[in-house]
């Protein structure tokens, strides 16, 4: 697809990242994060700023980078028969600058999206409708919330905004498909797309956020002594059999320690849908590209590596993703994932720690309940009337489950209730 947008802007998809140059394409997918590493460089070279480069980043969303996107095609985890097929809208001015791009794919399933309209396309497809293909803005397999329409910083922002959405439609219709669904999407994107007659969803998820601690004791203080004890007996018991956490990034992401977690992905993976989504190539792809960019927690017991959790960190935030062990060991799994991930933030001054999709479990180790949001075009008016109104009920459910989520929290009570 090629077109025309407004003024002298142009339209046009790429299947493959490949012949988006890098900095054009990460200019569009984290401008903030690159405006502050460069005046983060410039002080440093004036001898007046020091400490870990990534605290400086603004918005540095590692999801929608180039590297990540094309981690998962360079490994074929998109692409191919994956049913994740590139194609990257991107918004280009006379001079062929890239003004704004989309991280954008047609899907021949509902798999690896976190978001699920399996639902949707069962009642339209048993109407005669034809649900598939659809087209999806996504970090494919990463129930993590971030900019879904990328836009490099300048005076025309919004105009670019715009073409992208126009784009997505002409997309969607030279395609046949469907449907347009936004994932995980952020402001201004989300204003954005409500305002284009989108119709917006709701889920719950488990962050934890950092309220300026200086220790992990410091966080246990605002906890209520009863969830205190606890905590701390569960993390005695995790570690118990002589188990040790490693803490790896950057150089220390061998081939042999990807062998490792991979196996450890793998069989949990197969466990819980069958079919891992991450092969063993995408993480020697993504470790080369952004290694310092990735913190492996892993266990070690009797000298071999026995259960690993992968984060990826942008600027102020963790991200837990993936999670395996080889060995089961009680409370390993919430040290890996939770409380080793909160060391981690309160060391390194993160303000939050995203827990992945689902959870209830999180709640009682002092992650909250957060509402997440996506954006759905439907293009038959019937489909999109009768979804309209599940998502307005379904959005009452979902604030009236978080309020009551929230009301369970471990935390102390402000009337001074520390039972």
């Amino acid at each position: 697809m090629s077109a025309e947008g407004d003024g002298d802007l142009r339209v046009r998809v790429s299947t493959s990242l490949k012949a988006i140059p890098a900095a054009a394409w990460n200019a569009c997918a984290n401008p903030r994060a690159l405006r502050a590493a460069a005046q983060a460089a410039d002080e440093d070279c004036a001898g007046e700023a020091g400490g870990d480069p990534l605290s400086a980043r603004d918005d540095d969303n590692p999801f929608v980078s180039h590297e990540f996107l094309s981690a998962l095609e360079d490994s074929g985890c998109t692409g191919g028969r994956s049913g994740w097929s590139p194609a990257y809208l991107m918004v280009e001015d006379a001079a062929g600058r890239l003004l704004a791009a989309a991280p954008s794919f047609l899907k021949s399933h509902s798999q690896g999206e976190y978001v699920f309209d399996h639902s949707w396309a069962d009642a339209y497809q048993r109407a005669g409708g034809r649900y598939y293909p659809k087209l999806q803005l996504a970090a494919p397999f990463t129930p993590a919330t971030g900019p879904r329409l990328l836009v490099a910083d300048g005076p025309r922002e919004d105009e670019a905004r715009a073409a992208l959405i126009a784009g997505l439609d002409a997309l969607r219709a030279q395609t046949q498909a469907s449907s347009v669904h936004v994932t995980f999407a952020q402001e201004p994107d989300l204003a954005a797309l409500l305002e284009a007659g989108y119709l917006e969803r709701n889920d719950l998820q488990f962050h934890w956020r950092n309220d300026g601690f200086a220790s992990y004791d410091d966080f246990l203080a605002t906890l209520a002594s009863r969830k205190r004890k606890a905590l701390k007996r569960e993390r005695r018991e995790a570690l118990s059999a002589g188990v040790t956490v490693e803490v790896l990034s950057g150089s220390d992401l061998t081939e042999s320690v990807w062998d490792a977690f991979h196996s450890f992905y793998e069989d949990t993976g197969a466990r819980k849908w069958g079919r891992p989504y991450l092969n063993r190539a995408f993480f020697s792809h993504v470790g080369a590209a952004m290694g310092e960019r990735i913190v492996l927690m892993m266990a070690k017991r009797a000298g071999r590596y026995i259960a690993g959790a992968i984060n990826f960190r942008g600027a102020n935030t963790l991200y837990g993703r993936n999670w395996g062990c080889i060995e089961e060991h009680p409370f390993l799994h919430f040290e890996l994932c939770y409380h080793q991930a909160i060391d981690y933030a309160i060391a390194h001054g993160l303000q939050r720690v995203e827990a992945g999709a689902q959870g209830e479990h999180k709640l009682a180790r002092g992650y909250r309940p957060v509402i997440t949001r996506s954006a759905h075009h439907l293009a038959d008016p019937g489909l999109a009337r009768a979804v309209a109104a599940y998502l307005r009920q379904e959005r009452r459910e979902i604030a009236h489950a978080q309020e009551a989520l929230a009301a369970e929290s471990p935390f102390r009570k402000s009337g001074g209730d520390d039972i």
